[in-house]
């Protein structure tokens, strides 16, 4: 059996499921990240490691460790190893696709609400003992979402969740645009592909649902907010590099867009400094889309589930790089 290095505390369930199969496990047994080196000295002579998302795994790390057979990541992503450079050494790198799509969708869909009602500062405004009667003109009055128009950007399994969250239970106008056309969504949600720039300038909401590329880090800047409605509001569920948080906060700040609802960030876990200033319109929340206890725990079965496979010389589940092993 094989020596198993786990990046950052699991659940228990996790490391039963492995040491059942024979394994011999290592854990960091906190939630710190670790530096590359540290990685590297936890990771010798292990056959696998199952990690998180910011774990970072590229090369020069992989080169140090001869021994690693299977890299199991915690996540949809996998953004964070060096895919190419895996497949080249023979490592197989696996994911956790699939489990977390209701519950990601159901985070986008409060951030959206939680931005548009401004739940969040009437939460703060009532805790601070401010409300002292009703009022029509109140101070934290928001937007209706019935019957506005959701952009969605990506539509992969999240973005189709969210377009069902959105059409059958808010009737809201669904576009969407992405790299193909979901025909099941267009008959399902009447959801409408548009082009980005017509995505940007009709929608009351814009939900980001792509996968961080080269082609996806900054989609979202100073020239598309000046595209989109003073009105509207963005929604990041997806990569933080997606979106120039810098040019957000401008945006925000110039009246260019009403506000925006992130789960994640550029740089994480950093907040850009003139995002954390705005309190108004603006929701912050640190990277929950898949933070409920069932989905976290689904997550982390797959990924001991496709460790003990890919350790078996069996094809894992969920295989990234296809070209990394003989199956």
């Amino acid at each position: 059996m094989a020596e198993i290095f786990i990046t950052r505390k699991v659940f228990r369930h996790v490391i039963d499921m492995l040491e059942k199969e024979g394994h011999t496990i290592d854990i960091n047994d906190t939630d710190r990240i670790l530096p590359a080196r540290e990685l590297v000295e936890r990771a010798h002579g292990k056959a696998g490691i199952v990690c998180l998302l910011n774990d970072r795994i590229d090369s020069s790390v992989m080169d140090e460790l001869p021994s690693i057979k299977v890299i199991s990541n915690i996540a949809v992503g996998y953004d964070n190893i060096d895919i190419t450079g895996a497949t080249e050494r023979g490592i197989m790198v696996t994911n956790t696709p699939g489990v977390l799509t209701e519950t990601t969708a159901d985070l986008a869909f409060a951030l959206l609400l939680g931005a548009a009602r401004r739940i969040p500062e009437a939460d703060q405004y009532t805790r601070a003992g401010k409300f002292k009667n009703w009022q029509l003109m109140q101070p934290h009055m928001g937007v209706d979402i019935y019957e506005k128009t959701l952009g969605i950007v990506g539509m992969g399994s999240i973005g189709q969740a969210v377009a069902k969250r959105a059409k059958k239970g808010f009737d809201i106008r669904v576009v969407y645009y992405s790299s193909s056309r979901k025909e099941s969504a267009e008959n399902e949600y009447e959801a409408e592909f548009v082009e980005f720039d017509k995505l940007l300038a009709i929608s009351d909401f814009i939900s980001i649902h792509v996968p961080l590329t080269e082609n996806t880090k900054h989609m979202f800047s100073s020239q598309e907010f000046k595209k989109m409605k003073h009105t509207a509001i963005l929604i990041n569920t997806a990569r933080g590099p997606v979106v120039d948080e810098s040019a957000l906060a401008e945006a925000i700040k110039d009246g260019q867009i009403r506000g925006a609802a992130l789960d994640v960030f550029e740089e994480e876990p950093s907040v850009h400094p003139e995002l954390m200033k705005l309190k108004e319109n603006v929701v912050l929340t640190p990277h929950i889309g898949s933070a409920s206890i069932e989905t976290r725990l689904r997550m982390a079965k797959m990924a001991a589930r496709n460790m003990v496979e890919g350790l078996k010389g069996n094809r894992p589940p969920n295989l990234v790089n296809e070209n990394a092993s003989p199956f």
